[in-house]
């Protein structure tokens, strides 16, 4: 019994002498350095007399903290802590015409960002199926509700710039005067050209504060401006312990209007956390500290009570990850037209285990970057390219054996009535990705109630001459979804999601 217990703090031990190391020499992600610097002098001076007891005289101290960091310190070995992230959905769901308006709506404004040539996309709100993270931005930290999207990459959020604010709600906006640590970039830094700006855009080289302007245009008008700044933002990680993370690179919006950034289908939201895979997006900026990966499990939000959804940013997030052999990957490619989404290759599509007649060449990107498939958590529905989405509409109708509906649901082409029976018999959909991983959501997360006693199918055709295919959020429900940046991949499993 003695001896489990000495394994087991000698196991903790070297855990933290690990984790410790590893964080200051190679992340620097917490703000008290010296007093981490002066633990970790502790930890290695008492390993090393303890070592020392039974080691070799002749074993140099710096060997003996290379054999300990490179062999104790194994990836394998250690878990480092990574961020996780609540993922929120504010109810009650928007009906079934109004998913269906917001989705169209915000495909259009994603067709749109290809004719901008800044690299950074700034953060759409459309679509009433967002998922919502809690951001904590300033010193002292104020609490911000964003839209976390991975079809942007800005991080913005709505900004005031009162003097006295003791009659203005903290929740509504982030008070940039309140914080001991904002800090505006300067318009001639490089950082800078990472945004676009308004015009025109002056910039005084001479002077100290010269803040960096951005400015974002939407396709219907709507606009958020203001300036692109830094700040520290207050995190939790795996571990239990906060971690605050300095120059987070952001848009303070003040001026912000239009319903893209404003309207009913912003829900409240304080601004958007972009997901993408441009350098500024928050993916992005803390990849480079926790591991240039992140994941994230949506949960059913129709069901009662909500179980919650977990963004999680760096590491082996959970066992699921970490034993890959439990999960299947597809690579991700690249539209050099639109950089920031996540493509995915569809290689041919499947209802109830027949292989469709759909030629390869209608899930391809084309010349103009027209086309392919996008992951994206900010669409509700699915949408697929127009002679595609006809043929799988076919399939359906051919194979489902429950009586259509007495009259469809606006918008959508395929209604059942399913009065009277608890558990209805659906095809099944699959696709088969590039990499030949086959990804198979359950008819829930394409067949909706749309009224009492009636499902529709969630999938909409969309020009495949002019737009892109979206994988929306209502289909990757109970999938483990894990963003891997470095390896160029997108890892998906139904094992997982339960695990927090």
């Amino acid at each position: 019994m003695a001896l489990i217990e000495s394994k087991t703090k000698t196991r903790r031990f070297l855990s933290l002498y690990c984790l410790y190391t590893h964080s200051l020499f190679f992340h620097f992600i917490y703000l008290d350095y010296v007093f981490f610097f002066f633990l970790f002098l502790f930890f290695f001076f008492f390993l090393v007399s303890s070592i020392a007891m039974v080691a070799s005289s002749s074993v140099s101290l710096f060997s003996l903290f290379l054999f300990v960091f490179v062999n104790v310190c194994d990836p394998q070995n250690v878990t480092v802590p990574y961020l996780k992230l609540p993922l929120l959905h504010k109810t009650p769901l928007a009906s079934p015409s109004k998913l269906l308006y917001y989705d169209t709506y915000r495909l259009s404004v994603l067709r749109g960002r290809q004719s901008f040539k800044s690299p950074v996309v700034s953060g759409a709100s459309t679509g009433s199926g967002q998922y919502f993270v809690d951001l904590h931005l300033g010193t002292p930290p104020q609490r911000l509700l964003l839209v976390a999207d991975t079809g942007s990459d800005l991080v913005w959020v709505r900004c005031s710039s009162c003097k006295n604010c003791t009659n203005h709600d903290p929740r509504s906006a982030f008070l940039a005067r309140h914080s001991s640590t904002f800090s505006p970039h300067h318009c001639y830094e490089s950082s800078c050209r990472l945004v676009p700006h308004p015009k025109p855009n002056p910039c005084n080289r001479t002077r100290l504060h010269s803040p960096c302007r951005y400015e974002y245009p939407y396709a219907d008008g709507s606009v958020t401006s203001g300036f692109f700044s830094k700040e520290t933002t207050t995190l939790n990680t795996s571990s239990g312990k906060e971690a605050k993370l300095r120059s987070l690179a952001f848009g303070c919006g003040f001026r912000n209007s239009g319903p893209s950034v404003s309207g009913p289908s912003f829900n409240g939201a304080n601004g958007v956390m972009g997901l993408g895979r441009g350098p500024i997006s928050f993916s992005s900026q803390l990849g480079r500290r926790f591991g240039n990966k992140f994941s994230y499990c949506l949960m059913d939000y129709t069901l009662a009570p909500t179980p919650t959804s977990y963004l999680m940013i760096g590491g082996e997030q959970n066992e699921v990850v970490s034993k890959g052999s439990r999960m299947s990957f597809t690579p991700l490619q690249t539209n050099r037209f639109s950089p920031t989404f996540y493509y995915i290759g569809i290689k041919s599509a499947f209802v109830g285990g027949a292989k469709l007649p759909i030629s390869p060449t209608v899930w391809s990107i084309d010349e103009s970057g027209n086309g392919g498939t996008v992951i994206d958590s900010g669409t509700t529905l699915t949408f697929l390219p127009e002679p595609a989405y006809r043929v799988v509409l076919a399939a359906f109708r051919r194979r489902v054996k429950i009586p259509s509906a007495a009259e469809l649901t606006p918008g959508f082409d395929l209604c059942l009535n399913v009065s009277g029976v608890s558990r209805p018999s659906l095809p099944r959909l699959s696709f088969k990705l590039v990499g030949n991983s086959v990804f198979a959501p359950p008819p829930r997360n394409y067949f909706i109630d749309t009224a009492d006693g009636v499902k529709c199918l969630a999938i909409q055709p969309v020009n495949s001459g002019e737009g892109i295919s979206v994988i929306g959020n209502l289909m990757q429900q109970g999938f483990l979804l894990v963003f891997d940046k470095d390896k160029l991949r997108l890892g998906f499993s139904r094992r997982g999601c339960a695990v927090p």
